[in-house]
């Protein structure tokens, strides 16, 4: 295999692709002091965001894909493989539901920690070593979950497997801004939703037909194969997209300034915010509907499994029309409010039906507010990672950080309240996610405020 690279001149054959284009001057955003004068949050010079890649960079990039969108698949894996076995591993463990949805509060918190970590190291050392580190050690921790004992030894491991697994999604979003910028960027986004959006569709389908010839131990087993595969994937295939003239040679403190710089970016922070909160949305979503499609209206794990994965598609779906027929066409601002509102009123149905304004609603009506609310997310969510990441190339590993660990940590708070009233109700799940959707829109508004910003297809 021969990949051509024009913007280095040189030609690589065979090996781990490794695109490294030259960066270009990145637009100014608006309400950025750092962008406008040419030095970073902290006051160093700010390297400019690389240029849309070139027709080869684009057939390299087609690998590279790949891998990224694996990275991108790990989290849901780890996450909605188990969703199936939840029942179960209450009955096994012997432990309430409300212990047992912290093994996924568990490694949902620990992914979101892990990436404060790994997202500064990889500004530092680059994107390869940090990653295949946390790829190995997710393989360790998954294994001993698959021995826990207890459930008090299961959300430990949880948590470690969460510690570990972050590298994959912060350093995936690092990768992606070092090779795109402005549209294209936001394009690659929906294109990895289309890959990484397989996994919640297949997961809950591979874990419930695990629970047909095993238990729930069975479904880490297969985690911890699959996550080795990965690892393997990215030591042969994934070259560094990190030059080490961009890399930053401060240690902590200097990372710490970083991130401190991009908080004190009120647009940045919006972003951020909107992102975690609909996330969290989603992730109430992912907690509860175990319960409230098999405990409270009844369903199998293989019908669970079979509406989890339809929502997925929906959410595949409508990424990609974000990705193919809105973006570049019309406003990345006006798309992502679309998204949220329609976030919001789902979540507003669905908290009007479980509350029994309309009489018993049934699965049927349930999951059709769930679709809806699931396939908002393929506008909300490569929208406010693209428009955050446009303003953050001289930091992208810990703004992706940010992104990342805010959402995870606004998840992992938003996971044990939708248990709060027990098994048999889902109107916690509706109110959470309501809740999150408001406050959602509300940071949008208040802190992008995209109607005092220039009306562009690209931002």
């Amino acid at each position: 295999m021969e990949l051509s690279m024009p913007e280095s001149g040189k030609t690589t054959t065979h090996g781990p692709i490794s695109p490294t284009p030259e960066p270009a001057a990145a637009p100014p955003a608006d309400g950025d002091p750092a962008a406008r004068s040419g030095t970073s949050a902290t006051g160093a010079a700010t390297p400019a965001g690389p240029p849309a890649p070139t027709a080869a960079l684009r057939r390299a990039g087609l690998l590279v894909t790949l891998v990224l969108g694996g990275l991108t698949a790990l989290p849901p894996l780890s996450m909605d493989m188990y969703l199936p076995a939840l029942p179960e591993v209450t009955r096994a463990l012997h432990a309430p539901a409300a212990t047992i949805q912290l093994t996924l509060t568990a490694c949902l918190a620990g992914m979101a920690v892990g990436q404060l970590v790994v997202g500064p190291m990889s500004d530092k050392w680059g994107r390869r070593r940090p990653l295949l580190a946390g790829m190995a050690v997710y393989v360790l921790a998954t294994a001993v979950c698959a021995l826990a004992p207890t459930a008090d030894l299961l959300i430990a491991f949880r948590l470690l497997q969460g510690l570990a697994g972050a590298a994959a999604i912060v350093i995936a979003r690092a990768v992606v801004r070092d090779l795109y910028d402005g549209v294209e960027m936001a394009r690659f986004f929906s294109t990895l939703m289309l890959i990484s959006g397989a996994a919640p569709i297949v997961a809950p389908l591979i874990g419930g037909q695990i629970l047909r010839i095993t238990d729930w131990r069975g479904v880490f087993h297969v985690l911890a194969v699959i996550g080795l595969l990965l690892t393997v994937v990215v030591w042969r295939f994934l070259g560094e997209t990190l030059p080490a003239e961009r890399r930053h040679q401060g240690g902590v403190a200097d990372a710490l300034r970083t991130m401190r710089g991009l908080l004190a970016d009120r647009v940045f922070t919006g972003y951020m915010l909107a992102g975690g909160l609909a996330f969290a949305a989603l992730f109430a979503y992912i907690t509860a509907s175990p319960y409230v499609v098999q405990e409270i209206y009844g369903a199998s794990p293989q019908t669970f499994s079979l509406l989890f994965g339809l929502n997925s598609v929906g959410l595949v779906a409508v990424g990609q029309i974000n990705g193919k027929l809105l973006v570049g066409r019309v406003s990345l601002d006006k798309v992502l409010g679309w998204g949220l509102a329609a976030i919001l009123l789902a979540a507003a149905a669905l908290l009007l039906m479980t509350t029994g304004v309309f009489g018993e609603p049934g699965l049927v009506p349930i999951a059709a507010g769930l679709f809806v609310l699931m396939s908002a997310m393929g506008l909300a969510m490569p929208n406010t990672n693209a428009q955050a990441l446009m303003r953050t190339p001289h930091a992208a590993g810990s703004a992706s950080a940010l992104l990342g660990t805010s959402s995870f940590l606004i998840g992992a708070v938003a996971s044990p309240l939708v248990g709060i009233a027990g098994e048999r109700t889902a109107v916690p799940m509706a109110a959470v996610q309501l809740a999150c959707a408001v406050l959602a829109l509300g940071c949008f508004l208040g802190l992008c405020r995209p109607w005092r910003r220039p009306v562009a297809t690209g931002s």
